[in-house]
C-alpha cells in the first residue's frame, strides 16, 4: 500500500443485505469510515446501530468518498446506483473509484466502467465468491479486473474485504467473465445434486447417509457439500435464490449465443432453476431445486410432506 492512500478511508457501501452488511462491517472494522446505504430502511438502521453512518442516497453516500463499494445484485441495478435519480456519478469526488461487485455480463461491466471514466472517476470490475459468512469475516474471494489507477485506489477496501484477491486484467470486463465461468460451474453443480440427492430418496435410500458417503467420495462437488444439508433439514431459508442461477445461468445463454458457443450442461442446469421459479420458490434457496424434483416425482424429502 502507498504512503499516498491511508488505511483510514471514506467508503461508502450501496446495498446492504447479507452480503453487502457484511462487507460494510469489514470495512468499519478495518478502521475506515463507512457510510450505508440501502433501499431497505431498516437494512440501514441496523447499520448504524452497530456504529456506521446512514444515507438515504446512493448521491448522499457517496459525498466525499475515495472508495464506493456497490453490492447490488445485477448490471441493471449497478447503472442505477451509478447514473441513475441520486447515483452516485453526481456526488463521488474526482479520482476515487467505484467498485462493482455484481455479477453481469462482462460487456455491460466494460460499457459501464467506460461511462464512468469519461467523468474522471475509477471503475472496478470487481464481482465476489464467498457467501454472507465471509463477507462479514472480511474473508472474501474477490475476482477483480480494472486499471492499475483503480486498483490502487480501490486497495484500502479490498483488503478489508477480501482473504484472497485475484487481479485479472487491466481492464473491465474480465472480472465479470472469471465470475461467469464461476456461476456456470456453480448452477451445474447444483442442479446436479439436488437430481442427485432426490434421485436417491426416490431410490429409497437414507439420503444423509447418501450425503455422508457422497461428501467421501469423487462424486462430491463444493456445491454438493455446502447445500445438499439445507435438503437435509428441510430449510430453504435463502442464503442464495432460486433466481439469482436464473438470472446469472441466463447470461451465460445470452454470453455463449453470441459467441456461437454451445452450452447444453448449463443449458439443462437453466432450465431446472426456471421450473423450480415457476414452482414458486424463486425467492427460496437455490436448494429448492430438489424439492422441485421431488414435488414432479412424489418423492418425499424432509419437511416437504
Amino acid at each position: 500500500m502507498s504512503a499516498s492512500i491511508s488505511q483510514n478511508q471514506r467508503i461508502a457501501v450501496i446495498g446492504l443485505g447479507s452480503m453487502g452488511f457484511g462487507m460494510a462491517t469489514s470495512l468499519k472494522r478495518a478502521g475506515h469510515a463507512v457510510a450505508g446505504c440501502d433501499v431497505s430502511a431498516e437494512a440501514v438502521a441496523r447499520f448504524v446501530k452497530d456504529g456506521g453512518a446512514g444515507a438515504k442516497t446512493p448521491a448522499e453516500a457517496a459525498k466525499g468518498a475515495d472508495i464506493v463499494v456497490s453490492v447490488v445484485v445485477n448490471a441493471a441495478q449497478t447503472e442505477t446506483i451509478l447514473f441513475g435519480k441520486d447515483g452516485v456519478a453526481e456526488t463521488m469526488p474526482k479520482d476515487s473509484v467505484f467498485v462493482s461487485s455484481a455479477t453481469m455480463d462482462p460487456d455491460v461491466a466494460r460499457r459501464l466502467a467506460k461511462q464512468l471514466e469519461a467523468t474522471g472517476r475509477h471503475y472496478l470490475d470487481a464481482p465476489i465468491s464467498g457467501g454472507a459468512q465471509r463477507a462479514a469475516e472480511g474473508e472474501l474471494t474477490i475476482l477483480a479486473s480494472g486499471s492499475a489507477a483503480a486498483f490502487a485506489k480501490a486497495r484500502p477496501a479490498l483488503d478489508a474485504m477480501a482473504a484472497k484477491l485475484y487481479e485479472l486484467g487491466d481492464a473491465a470486463g474480465q472480472g465479470a467473465a472469471f465470475k461467469m465461468i464461476n456461476q456456470l460451474l456453480a448452477g451445474v453443480h447444483i442442479a446436479a445434486a439436488s437430481e442427485a440427492i432426490a434421485f436417491a430418496a426416490k431410490q429409497g435410500l437414507d439420503i444423509r447417509k447418501v450425503y455422508e458417503v457422497i461428501t467421501a467420495s469423487a462424486g462430491n462437488s463444493w456445491m454438493f457439500e455446502n447445500r445438499m444439508p439445507h435438503v437435509l433439514d428441510g430449510d430453504y431459508t435463502p442464503r442464495s435464490a432460486v433466481e439469482i442461477f436464473v438470472k446469472d445461468l441466463g447470461i451465460i445463454q445470452d454470453m455463449a449465443r453470441s459467441a456461437r458457443f454451445p452450452v447444453p450442461v448449463s443449458a439443462a442446469a437453466l432450465q431446472m432453476f426456471l421450473m423450480t421459479s415457476a414452482a414458486g420458490m424463486g425467492r427460496d434457496d437455490d436448494a429448492s431445486v430438489a424439492r422441485m424434483y421431488a414435488q414432479v416425482t412424489g418423492v418425499k424429502l424432509p419437511g416437504n410432506k
